[in-house]
């Protein structure tokens, strides 16, 4: 495939946030209506995500979601009342048909990202894919991802980076990753909040520094990406799930300002 470029426009980086999870639909179009209002006021592109299903929980006793149908009506209502695309994460190629005709954006889970019959359905659908790139590859390896994505007909798709393994219960980023993957000619998504997980940390459930989220998040706004990926929620410590790891809604302003302002200056 032919290499493109970084893009070098200051156009803005775009914005995928929402919670982890769906809780109930007054929260969701809550959270919903304040990054709708505030990525407006800003000028940043806006989708809005959560999980109808976490189908990885750590343990088998933790808070899931709502399923697919009760997820889907919540989703859908958010498309309805603030017109922005949204996007979950799809765990089984029999949940596609169905995500389809609600879901803009359908994203494949890091530990699903190689699994060939999950990737070619999604990319039969009709809809954009989000992958996130597994903690256990390379840059490079994701060229053979979106090979699988391009040869179903896929039109429109991203690539998630959201950390590496580095030991136990610990990730790291290499932020390398991004300008690599870039020059490769994939748009790239930078995760801020599942980067600095701590997978499995708690015993039984993720732990995570959400403190050093914005840290990540500057510095790959600087180095260079096409969207940005964060978990957010009005009280991170009452999420059922990776609430150590999300940034309080009440700081994504200020810290998109920030984000946006770092953005305007690598791209001037």
């Amino acid at each position: 495939m032919k290499k493109n470029p970084p893009s070098t426009s200051t156009k803005s980086f775009f914005l995928v946030a929402g919670p982890c999870v769906l809780e109930s639909e007054a929260l969701t179009l809550s959270i919903a209506k304040h990054l709708v209002e505030l990525t407006a006021d800003l000028g940043i592109p806006f989708i809005f995500k959560a999980s109808f299903d976490k189908a990885n929980r750590t343990s088998g006793k933790a808070f899931r979601g709502p399923g697919l149908a009760q997820g889907l009506k919540i989703l859908a209502g958010v498309k309805k009342r603030f017109g922005c695309r949204v996007l979950t994460d799809i765990h089984e190629a029999g949940q596609i048909k169905t995500a389809a005709k609600v879901i803009d954006i359908l994203q494949i889970p890091a530990f699903l990202c190689r699994q060939t019959d999950l990737l070619v359905a999604a990319a039969k659908s009709g809809r954009a894919v989000n992958v996130k790139k597994g903690q256990f590859l390379a840059p490079g390896d994701v060229d053979n991802i979106a090979a699988k994505l391009r040869s179903a007909g896929c039109k429109e798709y991203y690539i998630t980076e959201r950390g590496t393994t580095f030991g136990y219960n610990n990730l790291v980023v290499d932020m390398r990753s991004l300008a690599l993957m870039r020059q490769a000619g994939h748009p790239v998504i930078f995760d801020a909040t599942h980067s600095v997980q701590r997978p499995g940390g708690n015993g039984t459930s993720t732990g995570g520094d959400g403190s050093m989220a914005p840290v990540l998040a500057r510095a790959a706004v600087a180095a260079g990406i096409d969207g940005l990926f964060i978990e957010t929620h009005p009280q991170p410590a009452q999420s059922p799930s990776d609430g150590p790891n999300m940034i309080p809604l009440a700081q994504m302003e200020g810290l998109l300002r920030t984000l946006k302002a770092i953005h305007e200056a690598s791209r001037s």
